[in-house]
């Protein structure tokens, strides 16, 4: 624990809190950067960042720049001796990078070079990666591709779904950097250039990756669901109607109806034709109202009348 050297902390959502927990707990953290408080709902409440909140608990001055490239000064008069970023949300300008005695270091969540960019737990589910980790980097001035300090690589089960992995993410982050961080104040890292050929990039979610397709395989189908829960949740259209699909499994029907066909209802759910088998919606959200089983919503409809009809 080195509680002369300066630090600040540059992070926005609830992935980046138990990361600054931790540094607050060892580390003097001198100052937050976050992103500016956003209106939310009908009626244009002010919400602040989960990172802010924890930071006014421990009464750590916060800084909320609109544009960090025009008000890097803020940032700069702090004097930090080293500057950590986790999930921030804006690109750090050159003469942030450049400044602390200790560089800029990055906690990532993603084994890079795969998974550059800003949605890389979603993406890792999506794509069926077997395992994702953290990554501790020093900043570049590109996305992502800065050296790599150090990482540490966590098994992405069937089950798991963007929720669950950011959790087990967001712990990882924070007990992997404070194990790691002693290192890298004493000079003893080496870092590792990453391999631009096998770099991906994992892009914000858009609204049509929201959207179910039913002409893909069942597993594939399986990780968008997953991939999208708690947000934004995939979906599909029934009469033209959202529903919104939370949770489903692959199973082991098939038949020769076009794709998105419903061509069973069960206890389990609602069974759709995909390219090579069924899926079954097990956790739906019909437009309006709130999430339920599927069998839940069964109950109340005439469960005949859906039998071979498209979904999409």
């Amino acid at each position: 624990m080195n509680k002369d050297i300066k630090i600040v902390f540059m992070g926005t959502p609830d992935f980046s809190v138990p990361v600054l927990e931790a540094l607050i707990k060892n580390y003097n953290v001198i100052g937050v950067v976050t992103q500016p408080d956003k209106q939310v709902g009908r009626h244009g409440e002010i919400r602040m960042t989960p990172v802010k909140e924890l930071s006014l608990k421990y009464n750590i001055p916060v800084i909320q720049p609109e544009r960090l490239r025009k008000e890097s000064d803020l940032v700069l008069a702090l004097k930090p001796d080293l500057i950590i970023t986790c999930a921030y949300g804006q690109i750090v300008p050159k003469e942030i990078i450049d400044y602390p005695k200790y560089h800029c270091i990055n906690v990532h969540a993603s084994l890079l070079p795969r998974h550059r960019g800003g949605a890389p737990i979603h993406r890792a589910i999506m794509e069926g990666d077997k395992e994702t980790g953290i990554t501790i980097m020093y900043m570049d001035y590109g996305m992502d591709n800065g050296d790599i300090i150090a990482q540490s690589a966590i098994p992405i089960t069937n089950e798991d779904t963007a929720e669950t992995l950011f959790e087990k993410l967001s712990q990882l982050g924070a007990t992997f950097l404070i194990e790691t961080l002693p290192q890298i104040l004493n000079g003893n890292i080496i870092p590792t250039k990453q391999i631009e050929s096998e770099a991906t990039f994992s892009y914000n979610i858009k609204p049509e990756d929201e959207i179910i397709d039913f002409n893909q395989d069942a597993q594939v189908v399986y990780n968008q669901i997953r991939g999208l829960n708690s947000w934004p949740v995939a979906y599909t259209k029934l009469n033209n109607k959202r529903i919104k699909v939370w949770a489903s499994r692959v199973g082991s029907g098939n038949s020769n109806c076009e794709e998105g066909t419903i061509i069973k209802i069960s206890n389990e759910g609602i069974h759709v034709q995909t390219k090579n088998g069924e899926i079954i919606l097990t956790i739906i959200q019909p437009e309006g109202k709130k999430k339920m089983l599927a069998r839940d919503y069964l109950n109340g409809i005439q469960k005949d009348e859906l039998i071979g009809k498209r979904l999409g």
